[in-house]
C-alpha cells in the first residue's frame, strides 16, 4: 500500500509542517518541530556558528546538533556566580558515535581512544546502547573530531536527535550458531535504511575549508543528489519527500530506538525499545521476528501524563518482511506521534492514547497487508557475555567488565592503557555489549593466559573477579555535564556497590543475580525500570527506589520507597534482602521475589525487621 503522506485527507498547512496528515485540527506544534522545519534538512545555522569565534551555540542550532551526534553541555561544579548575574557556564559538548551491533575493528577503537586523549577528555565512555562517547569535547574541536570519527569509518550521524537512534544488537560472536550473523547483519541494514538522507552533515562537517570538497566516508547513505528543499507536495497533499524519503522536513516527534535479540538472550533489553525485534528460530535458522513496540523508560518529574513503559507484542513477520514493516512503525509514528508536547511525542504514548489494536492497524495499512499475531515464543534468558567463550570457529572471544562503560586511567588502575595493549599485542576485534562493557573477539587460544596476564598487569580485574551485584550493575553519566541530572550516578554508583557487596557477603547473597541500575534523573538512560532495583535520583542526593523488574527485562518494577539518601540506599534495602534469603521459593529471583510480595508486604516485614532488630 502506498504510504499514507499520499493517501491522507486533506491537511492543513499546520498539520504538513508538524507531520500529521489527519483531518482533525492539529495544536501548535512545539518550537523544536519550528526549529527543524525552518533548518533545510537539519542545516540551520550551525556552519556560520561554528566559527563565529564563541564558545557555544544558539537555541536552534542544539536542537540540530543533536540530531548530528552531539549536546551541549556545561559542567555546573565549575558555574561561577556573579553578583547581579546568571552564572557563567564553560560549554563543551558531548559527541556520541553510531555503532549499529556495537562492532569495531581493532583499529577503529584504538583511533576512539587516541581521540579521546587527543580531542576530549582524554577518556572515552561506553554507552547502554553500543556506541561510544566523548566528553569535555570544546567547540573548537568539534568538527576535527567528527571528521576524524568519519575517517575511521564510523559515524555520529543519528546517534542522537528525533530519528532511528544506534541499532542494536546481541554482540556475540557465535559463529557456530548461523542466527548470530544474521541478526548482525539485520542490524547492519536496518541502520542504513533508517539513517537520515540529509546532506547538511557532510557539508558542515565532511567538507575541506580550503578546497570545498566533501569526504563522504563514514557518515550515512548519500542522498543521492537531491537538493535541499525539494519536497513535493501534490494536490495539497504531503508527498514523497525527495530528500528525506522516510523522515521528511520535520523528522520524528522525539527519538525512536530499536534492538534486535533473541528469547533466549535478551542482552539487549527489547522490551526497553520503541522497536523490538525478537528473532524466532527453529533448527539454527531464524524463521521470523515477534515485533515489539512501545517501549521507552524516560519520564518527566513535573509531568505526570509522563511514564516508563515496556513494549507491547504485536505481530509476527517473516525475515524478508522486518525492514519494511520496521519502516512502517517509523511512519505511523511520524505522522500520528505527538508533535506539540515532546514530554509525550513517544511512540509508547501514541500507543497508549489509541490502543495497540488502533496502531496495528495503521501499521498494516502503511506495510500493505494484514500482520500475524506474535509467535508465543518470549524471552526466557540474559547472557551478558562476559568472561570467556569458544566462538566455534577455533578462536575465542573474552568479555571484559568495564564499570559503567567509562574507559580511563587512574592510579593503580589503568584500564584505557590495558586496552589499548590487548588490542595492539592480540589484534583482536572489538564489540560492545548493552551493559557498557565490551569483547574482544578472534582471539587465538594460545593468547588467554598472556591476555588475562596483561589486564593484571595494569590493574584491570578480570570479569571473573568481579562480584555478581557489580558485573550486572550499570549507571548514567548524570551530574555535573547532563542537563537534565538532578543529581549523581556513575561517580557514586561504585561506593554504592562497595556497600552492597559487604551486606551481600553478611547475608549469603553474594552470588545472586540481580540488576542494580542508577540514574541521575527519572529519564531512564540505564533503564532502571525493568531492572530488579532500580536507583532513580529524584533530589540532589536522594534516589527513588524501585524494586520488582527482572534481569530479562519484560516487566516494569515499582517505587518501593522514596527520596531515600544516597548513603541509606543499602541500609534501607537490606532488610528486603534479608527477606529474600528466608523466604524466597526455589529457584526465585529477587526481582521476581519482590513481584511477587509486592511493595506494601514488603515495607510491612521491613518495618517489623527494623523493629525487632532495634530493640
Amino acid at each position: 500500500m502506498p504510504d499514507a503522506q499520499s493517501t491522507a485527507p486533506e491537511a492543513s498547512a499546520d498539520q504538513m509542517n508538524s507531520g500529521s496528515t489527519t483531518a482533525k485540527p492539529a495544536a501548535k506544534p512545539s518550537a523544536a518541530e519550528g526549529v527543524k522545519l525552518a533548518s533545510n534538512y537539519l542545516a540551520g545555522d550551525i556552519a556560520k556558528e561554528l566559527v563565529d569565534g564563541q564558545s557555544m551555540f544558539g537555541k536552534a542550532s542544539t536542537v540540530l546538533l543533536k540530531h548530528h551526534g552531539t549536546y551541549q553541555q556545561d559542567d555546573r561544579e565549575t558555574r561561577t556566580v556573579r553578583e547581579g548575574q546568571k552564572s557563567a557556564r564553560e560549554y563543551s559538548f558531548m559527541v556520541r558515535c553510531r555503532i549499529p551491533g556495537g562492532k569495531l575493528t581493532r583499529e577503529q577503537f584504538l583511533a576512539q581512544l587516541d581521540f579521546g586523549d587527543q580531542l576530549a577528555n582524554h577518556t572515552v565512555r561506553i554507552t547502554t546502547r553500543q556506541g561510544i562517547q566523548f566528553h569535555g569535547v570544546l567547540k573548537g574541536n568539534l568538527k576535527e573530531l567528527i571528521k576524524r570519527i568519519n575517517d575511521v569509518q564510523l559515524s555520529t550521524l543519528a546517534a542522537c536527535g528525533d530519528v532511528e537512534r544506534n541499532v542494536m544488537c546481541c554482540p556475540a560472536p557465535h559463529y557456530q550458531d548461523p542466527v548470530h550473523a544474521e541478526l548482525q547483519d539485520l542490524a547492519d541494514r536496518l541502520a542504513h535504511h533508517l539513517a537520515p538522507r540529509t546532506r547538511a552533515y557532510h557539508e558542515i562537517w565532511l567538507t575541506d575549508p580550503d578546497t570545498g570538497e566533501e569526504s563522504l566516508v563514514g557518515g550515512g547513505p548519500s542522498p543521492n543528489g537531491a537538493a535541499h528543499g525539494q519536497v513535493h507536495h501534490g494536490n495539497g497533499h504531503a508527498g514523497e519527500d525527495h530528500v528525506e524519503p522516510i523522515y521528511g522536513p520535520t523528522y520524528l516527534p522525539r527519538k525512536f530506538k530499536t534492538a534486535i535479540g533473541l528469547p533466549g538472550d535478551n542482552c539487549v533489553d527489547l522490551y526497553a525499545n520503541d522497536l523490538g525485534l525478537m528473532a524466532i528460530c527453529e533448527n539454527y535458522r531464524v524463521i521470523g521476528y515477534n515485533v515489539l513496540v512501545g517501549g521507552g523508560f524516560g519520564v518527566t518529574p513535573s509531568a505526570a501524563k509522563t511514564f516508563p513503559a515496556v513494549a507491547k507484542r504485536m505481530a509476527f513477520c517473516s525475515p524478508d518482511e522486518v525492514v519494511d514493516l520496521a519502516t512502517a512503525v517509523i511512519k505511523v509514528q511520524r505522522d500520528y506521534g505527538n508533535r506539540s508536547d515532546r514530554k509525550v511525542a513517544r511512540l509508547k504514548y501514541l500507543i497508549a492514547n489509541r490502543g495497540l489494536d488502533w496502531f496495528k492497524e495503521q501499521v498494516e495499512q502503511y506495510f500493505g497487508h494484514k500482520l500475524a499475531d506474535p509467535h508465543p515464543d518470549d524471552v526466557h534468558g540474559f547472557d551478558d557475555h562476559l568472561g570467556w567463550h569458544e566462538q566455534g570457529d577455533g578462536r575465542l572471544f573474552y568479555g571484559l567488565n568495564i564499570e559503567n562503560g567509562r574507559v580511563l586511567d587512574r592510579e593503580g588502575f589503568r584500564l584505557k592503557s590495558a586496552l589499548r595493549a590487548v588490542l595492539t599485542r592480540f589484534g583482536p576485534n572489538v564489540r560492545l555489549t548493552s551493559h557498557q562493557s565490551l569483547l574482544f573477539t578472534n582471539l587465538d587460544p594460545r593468547h588467554r593466559d598472556d591476555l588475562e596476564a596483561t589486564l593484571r598487569e595494569h590493574g584491570v580485574p578480570l570479569s571473573e573477579e568481579i562480584s555478581a551485584v557489580r558485573r550486572w550493575s550499570m549507571a548514567c553519566v548524570a551530574w555535573p555535564t547532563c542537563g537534565l541530572a538532578i543529581t549523581e550516578s556513575e561517580r557514586v554508583l561504585p561506593g554504592v556497590i562497595d556497600t552492597f557487596e559487604q551486606e551481600l557477603a553478611r547475608l549469603g547473597l553474594s552470588q545472586e543475580v540481580f540488576t542494580v541500575r542508577m540514574t541521575g534523573c527519572p529519564n531512564g538512560c540505564a533503564r532502571p525500570y525493568n531492572s530488579d532495583i532500580g536507583l532513580v535520583g529524584k533530589a540532589q542526593g536522594k534516589y527513588t527506589i524501585l524494586l520488582g523488574g527482572r534481569l530479562i527485562g519484560d516487566r516494569l518494577n515499582t517505587i518501593y520507597k522514596d527520596l531515600v539518601p544516597l548513603d541509606e540506599i543499602v541500609s534501607t534495602l537490606s532488610p528486603v534482602l534479608s527477606y529474600f534469603k528466608h523466604e524466597r521459593l526455589e529457584g526465585e529471583t529477587l526481582g521476581d521475589f519482590c513481584h511477587r510480595k509486592g511493595v506494601a508486604d514488603l515495607a510491612a516485614w521491613s518495618e517489623r525487621f527494623v523493629g525487632q532488630n532495634a530493640g
